[in-house]
């Protein structure tokens, strides 16, 4: 049986792929292992097969004894500690949630419904670093699955409309509070007309004792047009990831264009993108839905009329779940090639721990 060890597993990421993996029974199939960067020597969670202890995660002795390291510990961490493993010849599978390794010659992003036939060349060819996409690019993926299968799709354009938890659950819990002072400045002023609440919520929004450490800007009754790092190109690092990182998952030579403007918006958790979809050549509704309908078991697709859409395509209704709902789609008044559709996914689940526990699972058989 396998050693498989897990850092990270009480973020927001572990603690999701640690659900999942229990309601699947993953943990019968493994020798567990569990690792903490402040909290070695502690009890471990009590799963099939699993060492009751904790152990050091900054001891790469300790980690090498696992024939796997799954990691949700984040680009720091990988940053410090893989290049030590391999180093000292470490030559185990190094499945990675964070970003460091994404872009790396040596590794594979994975997502099991659009990739899987390469991540097994991958394991059968001996490569050992297997790391999670985007969370906003899978989702929009696993979304557009049968179309890029079926090499209709000359260039997508993506907006995005971020949930806070993408950004950490400090972030989120930021949001909440941000939340809270805006309702407790409400709260004082109950008789106020709508134009004067405004001011006033405006007020609170530019005070100095606004909490803002972790965005550094109100989100509550706002959005932030801009996630991750300045490019020379004028992108943010997040609006680059869509095209470099869906060309390497798709296993493309030549590279589709994917691009769009990256926002943070006050939703908690899930994901939602506005797609612009340039087709190669005109094709009938019909038809894009259908093959779209059928690419893979966790695509749904949603009729486009107002009760259906409102009710099935909001993070409200998608959060926890793992399908992947696309709805809004229609050609567009642009052309006979172009169509317009809106998708919305759980982040923390295909955008982040499921394809993990898949390539885990797929690596241990």
């Amino acid at each position: 049986m396998k050693r498989v060890g897990f850092i990270g597993w009480r973020g927001m990421v572990g603690s999701v792929l640690m659900e999942r993996m229990m309601a699947e029974n993953d943990f019968a199939h493994m020798e567990s292992h569990f690792y903490s960067t402040s909290q070695a020597g502690g009890t471990a969670p009590k799963v099939t097969n699993g060492n009751p202890v904790v152990l050091n995660a900054m001891d790469p002795q300790e980690l090498a004894k696992m024939d796997m390291l799954v990691s949700c510990q984040g680009g720091d961490y990988t940053k410090e500690i893989f290049p030590q493993l391999r180093k000292n010849g470490w030559k185990g599978l190094w499945i990675d949630a964070a970003s460091a390794l994404r872009m790396d010659n040596d590794s594979v992003i994975v997502l099991d419904p659009v990739n899987r036939a390469n991540i097994q060349k991958a394991l059968d060819s001996g490569v050992k670093n297997y790391i999670g996409g985007n969370c906003t690019v899978s989702l929009m993926l696993i979304a557009l699955h049968g179309l890029f299968r079926e090499n209709m799709i000359e260039w997508v354009s993506s907006m995005t409309y971020q949930a806070a938890s993408g950004a950490g659950a400090k972030n989120m819990i930021e949001l909440l509070d941000q939340m809270k002072t805006v309702g407790n400045s409400f709260a004082k002023h109950p008789a106020m007309g709508a134009l004067e609440l405004e001011k006033e919520m405006n007020t609170t929004l530019a005070s100095s004792e606004f909490p803002k450490a972790n965005f550094g800007h109100p989100l509550a009754l706002n959005l932030l047009p801009w996630i991750d790092s300045e490019l020379p190109s004028g992108q943010s690092k997040e609006e680059w990831k869509a095209q470099v990182e869906a060309n390497k998952i798709l296993g493309n030579t030549t590279p589709i264009p994917v691009d769009g403007t990256c926002v943070r918006v006050s939703a908690l958790r899930c994901h939602s993108q506005g797609l612009t979809i340039k087709l190669k050549k005109s094709a009938h509704l019909s038809t894009v839905e259908e093959i779209i309908r059928s690419a893979n078991d966790w695509v749904r697709l949603v009729p486009n009329d107002k009760a259906t859409t409102l009710r099935d395509l909001t993070p409200a209704a998608v959060t926890g779940r793992l399908h992947v709902p696309i709805g809004r789609l229609r050609p567009m008044t642009l052309g006979d090639t172009y169509f317009n559709a809106f998708t919305v996914g759980d982040q923390l689940l295909w955008g982040a721990a499921e394809p993990l526990r898949c390539v885990l699972r797929q690596a241990l058989q």
